[in-house]
This record gives structure tokens, C-alpha cells and sequence, in this order.
């Protein structure tokens, strides 16, 4: 049975931390402000995979207040979300994400985003899609102050 989730995750653009989106770092005057490494791309991509099995979100599973994951690569919160659909006997058929931010450009790192969560999800990057978008100039994104992202995911379940 295929169960579909929806995650969405916000961090704000801080000076002074690495700018990582997908497992990418990417040059950038500011980097995401959060305890972990803040992937904003790979949170959304967690909840969305969590969501589907019917689970707590990311927040729940790699608290911000324990300092085993300070400064963490999302890359292993992602890992241990597609360990914990193996364990129920599932499998992620595909994620899709876009990522909302007025800058940097991305599109060049895109394809290196997709190997890196299929790889952490043991998928085809066929099966991912990495999107982008700005948010025309409206609100904080628009003002440069962070960046989001959304994503969907389509889990099979054991019924």
C-alpha cells in the first residue's frame, strides 16, 4: 500500500555557518542557522518520508536540544529515516522537493542533491526531484533572510 507524506522545514540565513542544501555545501556569504548543519532540503525530505509512515516529525527524532546532533550532516538524519522504513518493511518509491530561496542560483548543484539523498534513501536519482524557486522578492525568503523547503514523499507500506 503506498502512503504519501508532505514535510516543509525554514531555517534563517546567518553569517558565520556553511551554506548546505542537499548534502551540497555551496558558496554563499551566509550558511542556515540551526543545530544541526540546518539542510533545510534534507529536513523537509525527512518529514516528508516520516509523514508517510505515519510518524513524528524530524524534531522528534533528533531533538535540537541534544548536543549528539550539533553541527550533525542532515545526511545521517536521513539515513536513519530510510533505516526506520526498512525496518517496518517499506520502501521509499520517490521523493519529490523544491527549494524556495532568492539566492544563491542553484541549479548547478542540483544533480549532486539528487545523488545524495537517493544514495542516503537507496534510490535511483530518477526517483528524486530537486526543484527550485524564489519567492519574488515577498517576505522574509524574499528579502534574503532564509530559505525553505518543501518536499513529498510516496512510501510502500506492508498493509
Amino acid at each position: 500500500m503506498n502512503h504519501i507524506g508532505i514535510g516543509y522545514d525554514v531555517h534563517r540565513l546567518a553569517e558565520g555557518r556553511k551554506l548546505v542544501l542537499g548534502g551540497v555545501e555551496i558558496p554563499h556569504s551566509k550558511g542556515l542557522d540551526g543545530h544541526s548543519d540546518a539542510d533545510v532540503l534534507m529536513h523537509a525530505v525527512c518529514d516528508a518520508i516520516l509523514g508517510a509512515m505515519g510518524e513524528k516529525d524530524i524534531g522528534h527524532l533528533f531533538p535540537n536540544t541534544d548536543p549528539r546532533w550539533h553541527n550533525a550532516p542532515s545526511r545521517l538524519f536521513l539515513k536513519e529515516v530510510a533505516r526506520q522504513v526498512s525496518f517496518h518493511d517499506g520502501r521509499v518509491i520517490n521523493v519529490d522537493a523544491t527549494l524556495i530561496a532568492e539566492e544563491p542560483k542553484i541549479s548547478a548543484y542540483i544533480a549532486a542533491m539528487k545523488e545524495n539523498i537517493a544514495r542516503e534513501l537507496d534510490l535511483n536519482p530518477r526517483r528524486v526531484g530537486v526543484k527550485a524557486t524564489t519567492n519574488e522578492q515577498i517576505g522574509f525568503i524574499g528579502r534574503g533572510e532564509g530559505i525553505a523547503a518543501m518536499a513529498v514523499a510516496c512510501v510502500e507500506l506492508p498493509k
